[in-house]
């Protein structure tokens, strides 16, 4: 089944979550997923939910997923995002696009 990761950024240093995204871009092609967003502009609809920064990833499955956000690879993004961002990351199974 086709699972999503839905990540909420709030960045605070553009240069050095510039050197993330790349890892982070590498590491997503990797592992076999697929940017379906990537911080896009948002338009608020209901609520008062206001990300600065949404992505979402496909993945062909939970487990896969995983094994991105538990790579190596990923790590070593994650580490580079150190101090450049925080964020909220989950993943969601759902019907495949």
């Amino acid at each position: 089944m086709t699972a999503y990761i839905i990540a909420q950024a709030t960045v605070t240093d553009p240069g050095q979550y510039e050197e993330y995204k790349k890892l982070a871009s590498e590491a997503v092609a990797k592992y076999g997923g697929r940017y379906i967003v990537r911080g896009g502009a948002t338009h608020l609809l209901e609520g008062d939910w206001a990300p600065a920064r949404l992505v979402v990833l496909a993945f062909d499955s939970a487990e896969q997923a995983k094994r991105f956000y538990n790579s190596p690879e990923y790590q070593a993004a994650r580490n580079a995002r150190q101090g450049a961002a925080s964020m909220n990351m989950l993943v969601v199974e759902g019907i495949g696009i």
